[in-house]
């Protein structure tokens, strides 16, 4: 909605709602029900079908206001982040407290610093693979090309569609369709001993995989292993 406040204040007449569509890279049914909510908020767009939407000056969003108890939500989610995660990912909710510590009220900004909660670290297991680029191959749905390998059996190389990035106390798993074995299979990334992020992407839309893996299986660890 920030997008479409956006797009709305750069115009000085009206915007069709299709033009605002392919402008964010959304439904039309989106627009129209997102103009409705930030009029609901007290927003002054005009808009009539067949001409389109105009928003008239003075219209600001309300300041982001949290209760007490999200924001230890959100700290103690961030503490678990920062500490059993990586380091990209842990710059990033420091970086989004950090955000949301800007627009608090004074007496609200004690809850981010408050020390009532303790998040263990991991057990730093070492692993050849980056999560970072892992989850940039999860949002461009591309391949990856995998070599797995652990004290009893030989190296396998196994080329799979990645689509979920998985945490479970200490260990650390890419869930994935492989091409191998025509099956989903989980690949603990501390077995993982090469991975090569290829440039081909796989077309079944990757929300889509993760319905099905879960249809078929109500715990990840049901799954196959990587071995």
């Amino acid at each position: 909605m920030f997008d479409l406040l956006q797009a709305l204040r750069r115009r000085r007449g009206t915007v069709s709602g299709g033009e605002l569509a392919r402008e964010l890279d959304v439904s039309l049914r989106t627009i129209r029900r997102d103009v409705a909510t930030l009029q609901a908020m007290g927003a002054d767009i005009d808009g009539e079908p067949g001409v389109g939407y105009i928003l008239r000056p003075g219209f600001l969003l309300p300041p982001l206001s949290f209760t007490e108890e999200e924001l230890h939500a959100l700290v103690i989610g961030a503490q678990w982040v920062s500490r059993q995660t990586d380091e990209g990912l842990a710059r990033a909710v420091q970086n989004a407290l950090a955000k949301i510590n800007s627009v608090l009220a004074p007496d609200m900004r004690r809850a981010l610093d408050d020390s009532a909660f303790f998040v263990s670290r991991g057990d730093g297991r070492v692993s050849g693979v980056d999560l970072a680029q892992v989850r940039q191959a999860l949002r461009e749905q591309r391949k990856m090309r995998v070599t797995c390998a652990d004290e009893i059996d030989p190296p396998t190389e196994q080329i799979i569609w990645p689509i979920m990035l998985g945490f479970i106390e200490n260990q650390r798993f890419v869930a994935g369709w492989c091409e191998l074995t025509s099956d989903f299979r989980l690949f603990h990334t501390d077995r993982i001993v090469k991975v090569d992020f290829l440039a081909e992407h796989y077309t079944p839309n990757r929300r889509q995989l993760v319905k099905a893996w879960r249809a078929g299986s109500e715990h990840p660890c049901n799954q196959r292993d990587c071995s």
